[in-house]
């Protein structure tokens, strides 16, 4: 190979190599463009929870009104704040339904501009199911596609430990948001171990979307008690209800249970019967036991 042909080479390389710089020099000034971008993931029931215990003392939604427009318009307002140089993909709302079929509030927060509702389950003890699979697909399948460089999670199971992974996997950055616990940590330890950063919201925060329930009074409180043979009924009565809405498997997971229900059945029991009898059954133990036991007798009998 003479000197000529050497230097022909040279310059060929050397205008190949001239070309892939220009080339990703305006690949960088592309990316540069390109601004970053965020999306918030929130379990509702965490918030729901963790936000009733520190406002009004109490985990049970009945007890309070949770303004959720204005919660999450301050999730936003925080992200926008962190997240200086970046723009707002959506925000994720992720809640149980009875067969996934949306409560009247979840259809308005559903309608709230920038808001996506994913809806798990709830079994016959009120607990949610499927909601931590739901906010892994999403977490992941965002990150995975680069639609997000940074993700805001609000929730504190540990289930959640493996969305964060996933995500995190595909270079995304994942930041546990909170609620204070009057007493340690509402959060597993191994979530707040796994992100890249962890922020707590305060009572302050908090209140101003949370409202405590009034207590309900009936007229004829005065009245003699009905009789338990009438609650009895009453009891029987919602049974049915219960059933029609809430099918066979939720009552194969009340069975085993028997003769006792779980905490939030029996709350839920218990406010349903006080409305149709239009008093209050505190402090009737023995107007409760007759309760119980007509649900449960028309339960069984439709087993």
């Amino acid at each position: 190979m003479n000197d000529a042909t050497i230097d022909t080479a040279m310059a060929q390389i050397s205008a190949r190599l001239e070309r892939t710089n220009e080339l990703l020099h305006r690949m960088l000034a592309e990316v540069a463009k390109t601004p970053s971008t965020h999306a918030i993931f929130v379990d509702a029931g965490y918030v729901y929870a963790a936000a009733g215990l520190l406002v009004a003392g109490t985990e049970d939604r009945r007890s309070f009104d949770l303004d959720a427009e204005g919660m999450i318009d301050a999730f936003i307002d925080k992200a926008r704040t962190i997240f200086a140089d970046s723009r707002l993909l959506r925000v994720y709302w992720y809640d149980g339904a009875r067969r996934r079929i949306p409560t009247p509030e979840q259809q308005s927060i559903a309608e709230l501009p920038d808001v996506k509702v994913r809806l798990g389950n709830l079994n016959a003890n009120n607990q949610q199911k499927g909601v931590d699979s739901l906010i892994r697909t999403d977490l992941e399948s965002l990150a995975r596609h680069r639609a997000i460089s940074d993700a805001a999670l609000v929730g504190g199971d540990e289930d959640l430990v493996s969305a964060v992974e996933a995500a995190q996997g595909y270079g995304a950055r994942v930041h546990l948001w909170g609620i204070d616990a009057a007493d340690g940590s509402n959060q597993a330890e191994a979530l707040r171990w796994e992100v890249d950063s962890t922020r707590t919201f305060d009572l302050d925060f908090c209140r101003p979307y949370l409202t405590r329930r009034a207590v309900t009074t009936y007229e004829n409180e005065g009245a003699p008690p009905p009789s338990r043979e009438e609650v009895r009924f009453v009891g029987a009565r919602i049974a049915a209800t219960w059933l029609a809405e809430r099918g066979s498997d939720s009552l194969a997971e009340l069975l085993p249970g028997h003769p006792y229900l779980p905490g939030p059945v029996d709350q839920d029991l218990l406010i349903e019967a006080e409305g149709l009898l239009q008093r209050s059954l505190r402090g009737h133990a023995v107007l409760r036991r007759a309760l119980r036991d007509g649900f449960w007798q028309h339960l069984q009998s439709q087993f």
